[in-house]
């Protein structure tokens, strides 16, 4: 023994191993309080999982900027040779708490920069697309990905009509479905910004740019077979293999590039830029290089680091502003009020959402857990005139500015002259995939759909895939066909 055991307020107990009790055989005693604080924590030492996201893992790290990108944004953390501590965290999207990292699903990608002008959160995927242009479509889709209210099981059946009904899912199905719908690591994968964001360099010049974190490791997958095995023998595959990368001093890095388009090309360019189910191609908008982004520190507590981490779009610094996508802007209050929800109201100042490298002065006050206050001298409202602070435009960002039509609407995107639901998920298959790799995809496909989808689902399958590819659709059928005709006769 070195030091005595204490209750949360530092009062020395007298037992860590009986209860209070009247006599050996008596009744145990309420005003045992530490009895009732032991428990009394302990029924409450899990937070709400998150909503989507809930399984993942995370490292601490550093961006350092290599490449001269100062022309297109004046944020500090972009400019030559800045160095900037970092939070990630990845995560499988519909899985629980519990499930296995190696599920079939897009992996989230979220980073917090600490600045010295406030965090920055870039919050994507392993995905440059997402299955949806429109976040009031969002609640429904994770649903459809989730689990039946009734029997309280994930169905295939389910995740199919959905994404049959909505055909702007084609192009990630298409991802999800291939080789990279499940990455070998969370090193092995590329991590994508997704949304369309915007950069506003010292001059005011607006740019429209995609965020892209390429694996220095290098791309790697799992077969769906190693994938299952893998869920049976370890289903903390993932989480595991990243700490212990980090531990052994094997610091996985990306880098950094982003793709960057004039505010003034994105009106005629061929598809909607800031639609999320389309990518820029990148001979319009090449990659452009900004620097290396290093994995080099484990949490020292996971729940305190990770599972506390709150990562929101909202987070923006001077010289980085949104754009007219619509899933981005549906996020930005998503986020921050999910947090506020699981992790409560002060939940910036828990000490992975903290601002490290910038000081803060707001006017929030009180609310649970709150540990942080200002100064009992200075007022507690705005405008005031006792010093206390004061908003400056000049130094604050301005969340980005566009031109737009004033008229209310409900419509989708402009449909620009190659917009089209199947149009890029066509082109992934028939000009980036090779032979092998649409092999596989079809084995996936084939696989997944066998796995529980029904008429009237079940022809409306075959008709999303022969609409990306007329050959893939035949084959698909096909492959159904036979494990159905097969199942029957067995």
């Amino acid at each position: 023994m070195t030091k005595p055991t204490t209750t949360n307020t530092g009062i020395p107990v007298e037992s860590d191993d009986e209860s209070l009790t009247a006599g050996t055989q008596g009744p145990i005693l309420l005003h045992d309080h530490y009895l009732i604080e032991k428990l009394a924590q302990f029924n409450r030492e899990r937070v709400p999982e998150r909503i989507v996201h809930a399984k993942g893992a995370g490292a601490y790290g550093e961006l350092v900027v290599t490449h001269d990108v100062s022309r297109y944004t004046k944020a500090k953390l972009f400019q030559p040779g800045a160095r900037t501590e970092s939070l990630a965290r990845f995560s499988t999207v519909a899985g629980e708490q519990g499930s296995p990292d190696t599920w079939r699903d897009p992996r989230g990608f979220a980073v917090k920069f600490y600045t010295e002008d406030g965090n920055y959160d870039l919050v994507g995927n392993n995905t440059p697309i997402f299955f949806i242009k429109d976040p009031i479509k969002f609640p429904d889709f994770i649903r459809s990905q989730k689990r039946l209210p009734g029997n309280g099981l994930r169905d295939h059946n389910m995740q199919w009509d959905f994404w049959t009904l909505r055909p702007e899912t084609a192009h990630q199905v298409t991802w999800l479905m291939g080789d990279r719908g499940i990455p070998k690591t969370y090193r092995h994968m590329n991590g994508y910004g997704s949304h369309t964001y915007q950069w506003i360099n010292a001059a005011g010049e607006r740019f429209w740019v995609k965020y892209h974190f390429k694996t220095d490791q290098g791309i790697e997958y799992l077969t769906q077979a190693d994938a299952d095995r893998i869920a049976g023998e370890d289903a903390d595959y993932h989480r595991k293999d990243l700490w212990e990368a980090i531990e052994r001093g094997d610091f996985p890095s990306w880098t950094v590039y982003v793709q960057v388009m004039p505010v003034a090309e994105a009106e005629g360019y061929r598809f909607n830029p800031f639609d999320l189910t389309k990518v820029w191609s990148h001979k319009d908008y090449p990659l452009i290089e900004v620097g290396k982004w290093t994995l080099n520190r484990n949490p020292r507590n996971y729940f305190v680091d990770i599972e506390q981490a709150a990562f929101e779009p909202s987070n923006v610094v001077p010289g980085i502003g949104f754009s007219p996508d619509k899933m981005l802007l549906g996020r930005v209050f998503a986020y921050a009020d999910a947090h506020r929800y699981r992790i409560g109201a002060n939940y910036a100042q828990l000490p992975p959402n903290q601002a490290r490298a910038a000081e803060v002065n707001s006017y929030s006050k009180e609310g649970a857990m709150r540990y942080y206050y200002n100064d009992p001298n200075v007022p507690v409202y705005a405008p005031n005139s006792f010093g206390g602070p004061h908003a400056d435009p000049r130094q604050a960002p301005d969340g980005g500015s566009w031109d737009f039509d004033p008229t209310i609407v409900r419509a989708g995107y402009v449909q620009h002259a190659e917009d089209g639901d199947f149009t890029q998920a066509g082109t992934l298959v028939r000009e980036v995939l090779d032979d092998a790799q649409r092999e596989r995809l079809v084995r996936n496909i084939v696989g997944h759909v066998l796995g529980g989808v029904r008429e009237p689902v079940l022809g409306r399958v075959f008709e999303y895939w022969k609409n990306v590819d007329a050959d893939l659709g035949k084959r698909v059928e096909e492959g159904v066909r036979a494990g159905l005709d097969g199942g029957a006769q067995g």
